[in-house]
């Protein structure tokens, strides 16, 4: 299998809609709703052919595809900024201290609060492979990728960059976290709030949650015990993130308690440690790992890589990854190490 990164389209549907069907639920970028990943192309399509740079409530999506087989077996979004449509909602988790002479007792008490905090950010998230394609580091090709188009169009994203985990649920797609809190002032069960929230967004939760800090020492155990934790299948995601320097901040999702964590986009390892680079020679390549990207918006490409890099002059690149970008002798290309 020889895989390439590239921009999402229209015919690429079918592929798309089989995945969401895997994701289990929870997975609010990607619902499995045709209509919904329907307006989800049409609106990539649109973020894709804009003329200008500036940032903007953008959706780009990709896939991961074998052009050779002609499968595709990955797929995952970059929004250039939240907040945009309709206010982009977080929980803050924060810690109020109480003290009492009388009684002798300090209490620390965790408090959630509704926020907007995040608006602006740019995002990424509705990252999925296929469960035949989760070992050959084709995850971490998807995932930097997308860093690699930022760094490409730089001025179409934010200061600050955000990424929303998916957090705990039973077997049956139950979230304790909405259980104990936001389950108590909606008639839905959590899928029906998920399913809601992936085709109309968050205002709903505005109308009718309570604006007052929420005290987390009135939630049962089970919700207390999963706020900020990732779902078990997102921590290989979440350990890609924080290698690339996204950080919780005390940040939770307002549906499922998932960790919201952040970077400075400037300071995400992709973006800072990846170079121009002109393709000297194609032949066998060499012995570095690298990602290798080419193209602008519609025509934004990436894969994996043999290289070697001579010094001051550019790569030789092996003739696979060539084939891939679509690239000659002379072509520049961006390049981080693997």
């Amino acid at each position: 299998m020889s895989f390439r990164v590239r921009a999402a389209r229209g015919d690429d549907f079918d592929a798309i809609y089989e995945m969401a069907k895997l994701t289990g639920g929870g997975f609010t970028n990607l619902p499995a709703d045709r209509d919904t990943l329907v307006e989800k192309l049409a609106r990539s399509d649109r973020s894709f052919a804009r003329t200008t740079d500036e940032q903007a409530g953008d959706l780009y999506m990709f896939v991961l595809e074998d052009p050779a087989a002609g499968i595709i077996r990955g797929t995952c979004q970059v929004f250039g900024k939240v907040g945009v449509v309709q206010p982009f909602y977080s929980y803050n988790l924060s810690t109020l201290t109480q003290s009492s002479p009388e009684l002798g007792k300090t209490f620390h008490n965790q408090m959630l609060s509704l926020t907007t905090d995040l608006e602006g950010c740019s995002e990424v998230g509705g990252l999925f492979l296929h469960p035949e394609t989760r070992s050959g580091g084709w995850g971490a090709l998807i995932a930097r990728s997308r860093y690699l188009f930022m760094k490409q169009h730089r001025s179409r994203f934010g200061d600050r960059t955000l990424a929303e985990l998916r957090g705990v649920m039973d077997g049956a797609g139950n979230s304790p976290f909405w259980d104990g809190l936001a389950g108590r002032f909606f008639d839905m069960s959590f899928p029906e709030a998920d399913r809601f929230n992936a085709m109309h967004g968050t205002r709903f939760i505005a109308d009718l949650m309570p604006r007052t800090p929420i005290y987390v020492a009135l939630l049962d155990d089970a919700a207390k015990a999963v706020i900020g934790l990732p779902h078990p299948s997102g921590m290989g995601a979440l350990r890609m993130l924080e290698e690339e320097g996204f950080l919780f901040d005390r940040y939770v999702d307002i549906f499922d308690g998932g960790p919201t964590v952040l970077a400075p986009t400037d300071r995400i390892k992709t973006v800072r440690e990846s170079a121009s680079e002109t393709v000297l020679e194609i032949s066998e390549g060499g012995k570095q790992s690298t990602i290798l990207a080419t193209g602008k918006l519609h025509d934004f490409v990436a894969c994996k890589a043999s290289v070697k890099r001579v010094p001051r002059k550019g790569l030789i690149i092996d003739a696979e990854a060539a084939r891939l970008l679509g690239v000659k002798a002379g072509d520049v290309v961006l390049a981080v190490a693997r």
